[in-house]
């Protein structure tokens, strides 16, 4: 799933799916059954840091912010947008409770998946197995490219990168939550978007 290919559109569960790993009709059937609909109003945590997810959370529609506390402070690691994956690796692969709190910066619709009864399929179903696997991948290599963005990109290139993924929504998020994913200032943010 390419970041630079989401559109603020509605996510349906199928588009999803496909968007991870193409699956025989069956397969896709037996996991759209497992997509429940849900929504969040504004300010709503979906996953807790130091508490076990049950879930996992395919983001239809809205938008949330990854964060980690750091020394009283929340430190913003990512943002999601439609067709996003809402997930704690840790639950999801260990059942044991990650580190980052997910929030919804406004009302937002979801599909919530329950970890256990997906786990349930892929010991019946290869192909949905290997779906699963290459969702634990994609979110990985997600963790990969946030530690490369803030090694080597300037905080302008990551912003235009923010901008390119989704740039109506990016418009809505309040300017501290942005600056603090950047790693700067509100000032130093002001300039970047100025000369934008």
């Amino acid at each position: 799933m390419g970041w630079g290919n989401i559109k603020l559109r509605k996510m349906e569960a199928l588009d999803i799916i496909q968007a991870i790993g193409r699956l025989n009709t069956d397969e896709l059937d037996k996991l759209v059954a497992l997509f429940e609909p849900i929504q969040f109003q504004n300010k709503k945590l979906i996953i807790e840091a130091d508490k076990t997810a049950r879930h996992i959370y395919f983001l239809k529609e809205g938008a949330c912010r990854i964060y980690y506390h750091k020394e009283e402070k929340e430190v913003v690691l990512d943002f999601c947008f439609p067709g996003d994956v809402l997930m704690s690796l840790n639950s999801y692969i260990h059942g044991t409770p990650g580190y980052e709190t997910i929030e919804t910066l406004e009302k937002t619709t979801l599909y919530k998946v329950d970890i256990h009864k997906l786990q349930h399929l892929f010991e019946q179903s290869i192909g949905i197995a290997n779906w699963g696997r290459k969702l634990a991948e994609l979110q990985t290599l997600k963790i990969e490219f946030r530690l490369m963005s803030k090694l080597f990109k300037t905080a302008a290139e990551s912003y235009n990168e923010l901008l390119l993924r989704s740039p109506e929504i990016v418009q809505r998020i309040k300017l501290g939550y942005i600056a603090s994913y950047l790693g700067i200032s509100q000032v130093t943010l002001s300039r970047i978007r100025a000369k934008i």
